[in-house]
């Protein structure tokens, strides 16, 4: 066997030339780049499945937190709901109190009418020419009663009952044979209710 030059070549010079001969490049370096991709790689998954997970943590957090202002906003709302609420009814409950009170002072200017009409009936004649009138008078007052409780106006119809200064004026005391100590003996002037308010106390007599 020859070299190159045309000269004649030994079995060790063959070796060595077998042990130098060029290694092509790609065979050199094949493993070296498969390992580094391998560990690239991994590398990558990692911090892949990282990301992941920050986000994952980040996505709950933010989803707590608006869970968190969400029970706010509606804890919020339902008080605000709440206090409206109880806000028109006292608006309506004061607006009926103060129509109330008007149609009362109103109302107040017919109770010396039923007054009068009252008075007239306790001595009126029961035969002749009076008996007409009487009646009539009679009329006249039972219609002015009925409108009166169709306005929410209702009297008091104190007697016998325990004298109340809360409901009634007591114009004096006296004894009595009929009445308890305490008892209205006797009413002046009737004493009327509107709803559950006093329109007008009772005038009354009360036994000593």
């Amino acid at each position: 066997m020859k070299n190159t030059k045309g000269q004649p070549v030994t079995p060790d010079q063959e070796e060595m030339e077998s042990l130098t001969r060029d290694v092509p490049i790609q065979d050199q370096v094949s493993e070296p780049i498969d390992s580094r991709v391998e560990v690239a790689a991994g590398q990558q998954e990692t911090e892949l499945d990282i990301t992941l997970e920050e986000q994952v943590i980040n996505l709950q957090t933010s989803l707590e937190e608006t869970i968190i202002k969400n029970d706010e906003y509606l804890d919020g709302w339902q008080r605000a709901r709440a206090e409206f609420a109880n806000y028109k009814k006292r608006v309506l409950r004061e607006n009926m109190e103060i129509r109330q009170v008007a149609r009362g002072e109103v109302i107040k200017l017919y109770l010396d009418i039923a007054d009068d009409l009252a008075r007239a009936l306790q001595d009126k004649p029961l035969n002749g020419e009076g008996e007409t009138w009487a009646e009539g008078i009679e009329i006249i007052y039972q219609k002015l009663q009925t409108r009166l409780e169709t306005e929410g106006i209702i009297p008091m119809n104190p007697l016998g009952q325990e004298f109340d200064p809360n409901i009634h004026e007591a114009l004096m005391k006296e004894e009595s044979d009929d009445y308890e100590s305490g008892q209205i003996i006797e009413v002046i002037h009737e004493g009327y209710w509107i709803g559950e308010k006093v329109l007008r106390p009772a005038l009354v007599r009360v036994a000593a």
